[in-house]
């Protein structure tokens, strides 16, 4: 799965991601990983990743950055949308239109 980092911490080694099928968001703990495994992340990453679903959390593990600062406007872009309720096409954030590195 692709995803693009909304929000990364540095020093706990987390991170929120969304999703290129629009699902619920995935939360990534390093913590759970191999040392080894961990990578820091920025918000606006494109990163791919298994994902994994426990209970009612999509959890990604396995994560590799494809390209930094993919996005770098996103979580701006997110937070200056219209208020809930208004219509949906008003409230779309597509993935950017950016290369894929490959």
């Amino acid at each position: 799965m692709l995803g693009v980092v909304l929000w990364a911490d540095i020093d706990d080694r987390k991170a929120v991601i969304w999703c290129e099928d629009h699902g619920n968001l995935a939360y990534y703990t390093a913590a759970e990983q191999n040392v080894h495994e961990g990578i820091d992340l920025d918000a606006g990453d494109l990163i791919q990743f298994d994902l994994r679903e426990d209970r009612d959390v999509r959890r990604a593990r396995n994560l590799r950055r494809v390209d930094a600062g993919y996005a770098p406007t996103i979580v701006h872009e997110l937070r200056n949308r219209g208020p809930r309720g208004s219509s949906t096409a008003e409230n779309v954030v597509c993935f950017p239109e950016a290369r894929r590195a490959g």
